[in-house]
């Protein structure tokens, strides 16, 4: 074994597994062509190594950092423009990661912490970009002309210390998340807020969904409140993981507050720091540390909430008082079972629908007057009937009813469990009761932006599109980072209004944001078999099979709960044109 310093580079793959499962053949040439024509060539230039290839990512060993670091510029430079001819949800794309550090050569392998730092730095990487280790930078100096922006310290897996992280900012490397928005927000005039996930700090993956439920909890909390603009969970959310710059957080989801912090947990002791920080500035407002018993977590997301509040200056009325300060449960494996179910119903998969299931039961026996539980519960069992995968629809429909009915006899103020509601009456094709739920659900949570986004998914089954854009928009106003299906329902509305070439566009760009969403490729054999182009009519069915393979026009029929049966006829006529099955 022989140890010395070297310069690392990790590269990998965006969604690789995704780009095998819709074509593994086709992937794998793509790759093999990638690394033989791009790849090695500019390693080799630049005096470099392929220390090995493992599938979705390479790891290559050089002399010299700079050397390194221009090479991963060369490679993504390269990348710019290749397989244009391919939709960008389909292209190869790579993070790549740059660390100097101490390595241990055996043979021609390499181990040790530097190789280890620069796999942790390309999973910090953006799809495109380049991220580099505190070391590597020091030691480039000004001997490349490139921008770096420094991401500060990041606490990452396996790493005893937290990494100091460099991004680099040439442009045409890096691409924005499609779902930002294309313009700079305006920032309410209220006091507005976007609370970010919080940072796991106990080194245990397994902990990281107490950090998440307690943020989650406190943008529930905050959200309630009519004097605040509070941004959605969905939206703060895409920032995990990220080095975080809270003046871009402000810019991009158009708030004037900030609210960080990290969780860690030892045994039975629980630490907790949160921070509110005026994104303008850059100057914190509020900071606390607790330190607690893991048993007082709720207690401390309560004091958080009440600090946050207060630093603001916000005036609650008595009923957000009582509606901030009710508890869910104070059953701690019951909220650490719960807190895990709205990432995997959010996912609109069928593989997620039954794990999320067990969750909330388990939830409930440990405590069965948990309301948010039984919302949950009901919500996988809606799940289930509305996306055609129950086999006793009528049966998993009355479970759905009897589990938001119990979640309403326990708490009648939970704006998720009136919308869900709204979106089960839906289903059962009472569209005025539905309006009542979404309505009392809007006035209860101002600040839901999954409330108006189901308001929009009434008027689409109703064919009022004109009513579904300014919902659709509130949505996304309150959560600028948006799930896929906000754009596809709006994909929806301009395809009700006959605003084919939108449709196609819009619903391409939620394609983007979540490529397994069914309802975009909905849209697309819709648009393309009215436009009379029966081949790109047929590939879009092509992929909602690929994604559904029992999706046929019966059980399109039976699950989609249309008010209008000429819309629904019409919908029914292009899935023919486009060859959807019988």
């Amino acid at each position: 074994m022989e140890r010395r310093l070297a310069a690392i580079l990790a590269a990998d793959v965006v969604g690789y597994s995704r780009l095998m499962g819709e074509d593994e053949g086709g992937t794998l040439q793509r790759l093999k062509s990638l690394h033989k024509y791009l790849v090695q060539p500019r390693i080799t230039e630049r005096k470099g190594r392929i220390v090995k290839l493992m599938g979705d990512g390479l790891l290559a060993e050089f002399p010299s950092v700079v050397e390194a670091v221009q090479c991963a510029v060369d490679i993504q430079k390269s990348m710019i423009g290749r397989e244009s001819d391919l939709p960008d949800e389909g292209r190869i794309k790579l993070r790549i990661g740059v660390n100097l550090g101490d390595i241990i050569f055996e043979g021609s392998d390499i181990y040790g912490n530097g190789v280890n730092v620069a796999a942790r730095l390309e999973g910090l990487a953006e799809p495109g970009g380049i991220c580099i280790s505190g070391a590597a930078f020091d030691a480039i100096g000004g001997k490349l002309d490139l921008a770096f922006e420094d991401g500060g310290e990041q606490q990452v897996k396996n790493i005893a210390k937290p990494l100091r992280v460099y991004r680099l900012r040439t442009p045409g490397l890096q691409e924005s998340p499609s779902s930002l928005p294309e313009q700079p927000l305006s920032v309410p005039d209220k006091p507005s807020i976007a609370v970010l996930p919080f940072t796991n700090m106990s080194g245990d993956p397994a902990q990281e969904h107490l950090a998440d439920g307690i943020a989650e909890d406190i943008i529930t909390a905050l959200s309630k409140v009519s004097n605040l603009f509070v941004v959605a969970r969905n939206s703060t959310f895409s920032y995990k993981g990220q080095a975080i710059d809270v003046k871009q957080v402000g810019r991009e989801q158009g708030v004037r507050y900030v609210l960080e912090g990290s969780v860690q947990r030892s045994g039975n002791r629980l630490r907790i720091t949160a921070q509110l920080i005026d994104a303008a500035s850059g100057h914190h407002i509020w900071a606390q540390r607790y330190d607690r018993v893991i048993e007082d977590v709720f207690a401390v997301q309560d004091e958080i909430t009440r600090e946050v509040t207060s630093a603001l200056q916000v005036r609650l009325t008595e009923g957000e008082q009582a509606r901030l300060w009710a508890g869910g449960t104070k059953n701690l494996e019951a909220w650490e079972a719960a807190i895990q179910c709205p990432e995997l119903l959010h996912s609109h998969r069928r593989i997620d629908v039954l794990p999320a299931r067990r969750l909330a039961e388990r939830a409930l026996q440990l405590d069965e007057s948990y309301a948010s539980a039984w919302v949950m519960l009901g919500w996988s069992y809606w799940n289930e009937v509305f996306n055609g995968w129950a086999d006793d629809p009528d049966t998993t429909l009355e479970l759905a009813v009897d589990a938001f009915n119990r979640a309403r006899a326990i708490d009648d103020t939970n704006p998720d469990a009136l919308a869900l509601l709204a979106f089960l009456h839906i289903s059962l094709k009472k569209y005025d009761e539905a309006r009542r739920f979404v309505e009392k659900a809007m006035a209860l949570g101002p600040n839901n932006s999954f409330a108006p986004a189901v308001a929009a998914n009434i008027e689409l089954f109703c064919n009022r599109p004109q009513a579904m854009v300014p919902l659709l928009k509130r949505a996304m106003r309150l959560s600028p980072i948006y799930p896929a299906w906000y754009l596809g329902d709006l994909a929806f509305a301009y395809l009700l209004m006959d605003r084919l070439e939108d449709a196609i566009a819009t619903a391409k760009e939620s394609i983007k944001i979540d490529p397994e969403y069914i309802y975009n490729y909905h849209v697309l054999a819709i648009a393309h078999a009215e436009l009379g182009q029966a081949e790109a009519a047929r590939a879009a069915v092509d992929k909602m099979l690929h994604i559904e393979p029992k999706m046929s026009i019966r059980t399109f029929q039976d699950s989609q709960p249309y008010e209008d049966e000429a819309l629904r006829d019409r919908m029914i006529t292009a899935f023919r044109k486009a060859g959807l099955p019988e």
